[in-house]
């Protein structure tokens, strides 16, 4: 039988074909605009997702059996808010898992409402990109909008309830809603209050590799597909990613350098970082998982090869950045484009360049940017670490992990072995992988992991590099407490 995974991410949606023993058949993307109404603001058309998923899989299918499709699985950019009014259309662009407008509300959240009583309530406290303080946003700015709201939902649910009709989600997104007590796994009566909703106008919380239906029958005709295809709840973007690349079960870890970057470490047992630097969240294999968030990785590459350096040839640019310059850079790069969440929570936060002179080079920029995102990521492993978690590789995955030279400095910035899973399509794979098990080819996540995930590549770091990088992590963790105060006044 054939599987269908669905990475719904920020610019585009990933689709892959694939069977029961993760041999992919078949991958196509389509691209959607990403809007940013103000600054700081990000937003996009539910209607592009779906376009995007109603296109592909036609697309994905060509030259396969359709008729073979038993299953899909979905995962999709967490966090964002679509609102869905009686009739089931969408109210408003959903706000994204980027967007900064919610500062306010932050702040009334973590002051007002207290952090202790949001972490006590859903294991977290309020960042700007979560659900909730959107919620709040909306009823304050937009409360014509929000009165008409029957159903909120996350983005890879809306996909999945175009496929099937029904409103559901699934624990490891719904964990980012600030609206889920991930210890009990149920909606948080207290903190729907505190937003002014209803449990009523949330979905159905179904596990991850469960099913939730089938595709409805005009749909299906469509598609190609039989109306008897399974559509499995699906996860969010991180924890997909985590299950296809087989970090699942206890103290795993995975990386992935995608438009945000990521730190998943898992766990059996549900726990909470008492300094919340970490998200504690729901996995999608039935168990917990600790997670840093930086909000701008592999962006912070576009960003300055298309809009700074004007070229697409990432490839040509790295090039240049011979062996003996690691470690060794006199810029730095804060990679703070969109703010940043994990571990410093700050919307306010900007990108910047330090240490440039007249003798900069080109080059010098392009590794500085390089080493910053690696040394974002080194923040929320020094928080793991004090926490008592020991990590000594982790797998890595996303768009910019296709590239060697970022890969070798992030196994040295962070002094862990990385291994390459053989599939990168993280999400999407992942995605698949749980509607395999919603549809019984396998028992569960963890069995479908230990069949299908191969790494092909492993990464060592080398003593001699690694000890450079950390003198240079020590000059870079400085930069933004000496900036901190300045970038509100930048606004």
């Amino acid at each position: 039988m054939l599987y269908i995974g669905i990475d719904l991410g920020t610019s585009a949606c990933k689709l892959l074909l694939t069977d029961e023993t993760g041999d992919i058949k078949n991958i196509v993307s389509r691209s959607y605009p990403l809007d940013f109404p103000q600054p700081g603001w990000s937003e996009q058309d539910p209607a592009a997702w779906w376009q995007a998923v109603e296109e592909g899989i036609p697309a994905l299918l060509r030259g396969h059996d359709g008729a073979q499709v038993a299953g899909i699985g979905a995962g999709g950019q967490m966090h964002g808010l679509v609102v869905l009014d009686a009739a089931d259309r969408v109210i408003r662009p959903a706000i994204l898992w980027n967007d900064g407008r919610t500062a306010d509300e932050v702040d009334y959240l973590n002051e007002t409402v207290g952090r202790e009583t949001l972490s006590a309530r859903t294991a977290n406290i309020a960042f700007a990109g979560f659900t909730a303080p959107k919620l709040l946003w909306m009823k304050k700015h937009e409360p014509e909008l929000f009165a008409r709201i029957d159903k909120i939902m996350l983005p890879k649910d809306y996909i999945n309830y175009r496929l099937t009709g029904v409103h559901c989600t699934d624990p490891s997104d719904a964990s980012g809603m600030l609206l889920y007590d991930v210890r009990h796994g149920m909606w948080s009566a207290e903190m729907l209050g505190i937003c002014g909703v209803r449990e009523t106008q949330m979905p159905r919380v179904f596990p991850s590799a469960a099913a939730v239906g089938t595709v409805l029958p005009e749909v299906a005709a469509r598609l190609g597909i039989p109306e008897t295809t399974v559509v499995a709840a699906g996860a969010g973007d991180n924890a997909a990613a985590a299950v296809g690349t087989g970090t699942v079960g206890e103290g795993a870890c995975n990386i992935s350098i995608g438009t945000s970057g990521t730190i998943f470490i898992t766990s059996k047992s549900f726990g909470v970082d008492p300094h919340n630097a970490l998200h504690s969240f729901a996995h999608a294999d039935g168990g917990y998982h600790l997670m840093g968030v930086m909000l701008s990785a592999a962006s912070c590459n576009t960003w300055l090869m298309e809009r700074i350096l004007r070229t697409r040839d990432y490839a040509a640019e790295q090039a240049e950045i011979a062996e003996d310059r690691l470690g060794n850079n006199r810029v730095f790069f804060l990679p703070y484009l969109m703010g940043e969440r994990s571990p410093i929570n700050d919307t306010d936060a900007r990108a910047a360049f330090v240490g440039m002179s007249l003798d900069t080079t080109r080059a010098d920029l392009v590794q500085a940017m390089l080493e910053g995102v690696a040394f974002g990521m080194r923040d929320s492993l020094a928080v793991a670490r004090s926490l008592g978690i020991p990590i000594v590789r982790s797998k890595i995955c996303g768009g910019g992990a296709k590239s060697p030279l970022w890969r070798k400095i992030f196994a040295n910035v962070l002094g862990i072995a990385l291994d390459v899973p053989a599939a990168e399509e993280g999400p999407g794979m992942g995605g698949a992988m749980l509607a395999m098990v919603a549809c019984g080819a396998y028992r569960d996540v963890a069995e479908a992991a230990a069949a299908i995930v191969r790494v092909t590549e492993t990464i060592v770091p080398d003593p001699a590099l690694s000890a450079r990088y950390d003198v240079q992590y020590e000059k870079y963790r400085k930069l933004y407490p000496a900036l901190k105060e300045l970038f509100p006044q930048l606004h």
